[in-house]
């Protein structure tokens, strides 16, 4: 059974940071990405990384303010949220596939991705 937890959201002003953390079983050394969905907003592509953490993508909405990175010994991804926005306000989902890879999940529709965590929520004040 494949399980994934989130934790590290919370309420931070804008200009803050926060790192999100997110501990898979059940199923390990495969791609994972983090999601994000607004109020009244579709679930979006946020960063992704392959299996080995030589490969990264990110939305262009993140690019240079976000980092997503991985311990395999620990079985757990981070997404590192720095100079956070106000539009960045919303629950952060992690994900996991066991076929698609890192690239893939940063194209393809949310629906294709077999494993989610529950979310964390993340709140930016302005």
């Amino acid at each position: 059974q494949v399980q994934l937890a989130e934790a590290g959201g919370g309420l931070v002003q804008a200009g803050g940071s926060l790192r999100l953390s997110c501990a898979a079983s059940g199923l390990t050394n495969k791609a994972m990405g983090w999601f994000r969905q607004a109020p009244g907003k579709e679930r979006e592509f946020v960063a992704a990384i392959s299996w080995s953490g030589d490969n990264t993508y990110y939305a262009d909405s993140v690019k240079d303010r976000f980092t997503i990175s991985r311990a395999n010994a620990k079985n757990t991804v981070y997404l590192q949220l720095n100079s956070l926005k106000p539009e960045d306000t919303a629950v952060y989902y992690c994900a996991l596939d066991p076929i698609l890879s890192a690239q893939a999940m940063a194209v393809l529709p949310t629906k294709d991705i077999d494993y989610w965590g529950k979310g964390t929520l993340v709140t930016v004040s302005s």
